[in-house]
């Protein structure tokens, strides 16, 4: 049997089993969604099923995400609220002919991850948050001068974990010389090795690995095993993925993002049964249908991504 949580920073105990809140905002993370009531709703119901991290940032909206969140849950009984900066945002989110990102610019600027923390603040209605991380390095930036500024408000109390996001494990290795580093959000991707590669580090190091993009990361023949394996336990293919992904060491918390408010069990659970133990009031029921079989190294898993 897995471990059903992990404790962030080594003292916020939660499910490893998290929310990503990126796409309960407008088409492209941009603007609000069509139906707010909606966006509100699936979040609380996110709640009602035993989530207890969520996991956000500024650049969702942009401060769209941060503030339904506010609506929708605040005053975050025993939920850890976790949030990035490091991106600016000058329109909805595509790629370009070539391939690129469009609408979505770093910025690890000092002064702007200043702002942005400051912002993020006051959107959820906090004095501190618990888990703020550094959404993506800023090639035009020293990167120690970006997790500094994360460290200057640590110290001043506006933080108390901090994590990086789209980080290489040379880069966490410099992130770590500056400061804790409690978190890594990167993408998973079965295509290289560099997941598990930074996986084995964070575990090395007790650092909660949250991968993003959890659902998309596997390839047809993946499917395929994950079909069967579906069929087998009377599960869907994300109840399987999931199962696999919580079937590792307990640092790995993946956070999948549903688009909609008919988020269900079924969606939200591995079919799989575990005790849970928890610091906080609320705690998940699983369902009763066994796990399958299988190996990985994962910590914390969240349902979405940041793009």
């Amino acid at each position: 049997m897995t471990n059903a949580t992990f404790a962030i920073g080594g003292d916020i105990e939660v499910c490893r089993l998290g929310f990503g809140a990126m796409r309960i905002t407008g088409p492209g993370t941009w603007g609000p969604p069509d139906d707010p009531v909606a966006a509100r709703a699936l979040l609380r119901r996110a709640v009602e099923l035993g989530v207890q991290l969520i996991d956000t940032a500024d650049a969702y909206g942009p401060g769209v995400s941060e503030e339904l969140i506010a609506e929708a849950l605040s005053p975050y009984d025993g939920l850890l609220i976790a949030t990035k900066g490091g991106y600016e945002r000058s329109g909805p989110g595509g790629l370009s002919e070539s391939g690129e990102l469009t609408g979505w610019t770093p910025n690890g600027r000092p002064g702007h991850l200043r702002s942005a923390c400051e912002a993020s603040l006051r959107r959820l209605g906090l004095d501190r948050i618990d888990l703020y991380q550094l959404h993506t390095p800023d090639p035009a930036v020293p990167f120690v001068e970006s997790i500094g500024a994360l460290k200057e408000l640590q110290d001043e109390g506006k933080i108390r974990h901090i994590g990086v996001s789209n980080v290489t494990l040379e880069q966490l290795a410099v992130a770590r010389t500056v400061a804790d580093i409690s978190t890594v959000q990167n993408r998973l991707d079965f295509g290289n090795s560099r997941w598990q590669d930074m996986l084995t580090e964070c575990e090395r190091h007790t650092i909660g690995f949250i991968p993003y993009r959890p659902l998309r990361a596997w390839d047809p023949t993946h499917q395929q095993v994950l079909a069967e394996a579906a069929s087998r336990h009377s599960a869907n293919t994300n109840q399987i993925a999931l199962a696999w992904l919580l079937a590792s060491p307990p640092s790995h918390c993946p956070s999948p993002a549903p688009q909609h408010a008919r988020i269900s069990k079924t969606t939200l659970q591995p079919p799989r049964s575990a005790s849970t133990k928890t610091r906080y009031t609320r705690s998940p029921q699983w369902s009763a249908n066994p796990r399958p079989t299988g190996s990985g190294g994962f910590n914390c898993c969240r349902f979405a991504p940041p793009e």
